[in-house]
């Protein structure tokens, strides 16, 4: 988990360990729509994250930031664990 206070390098080292696990993922769109997904954390970036999703639809993969996950517009369950910033 992320503990308060958390910074975007601590997001992304924690997230770094985590590749390769499987990835649950909910994330607010803004008006209403949330986003739910499910799928395989791919490869982390300096400045964003890729989930390669389950579905065979259009969109095979989604990329986000760690000011995301900072600010709670996404939220992550990895290995049945919540990340988030303000956790704690």
């Amino acid at each position: 988990m992320v503990a308060k206070g958390t910074t975007l390098d601590e997001i992304k080292s924690s997230l770094d360990a985590c590749i390769g696990k499987r990835i649950r993922l909910k994330a607010n769109r803004g008006r209403k729509r949330v986003v739910e997904a499910q799928g395989v954390l791919e490869k982390t970036y300096p400045k964003i994250f890729v989930v390669k999703l389950d579905k065979e639809h259009a969109v095979k993969r989604l990329s986000y930031t760690y000011a995301d996950i900072l600010t709670q517009t996404v939220e992550l369950t990895i290995d049945d664990d919540n990340v988030e910033a303000a956790n704690m």
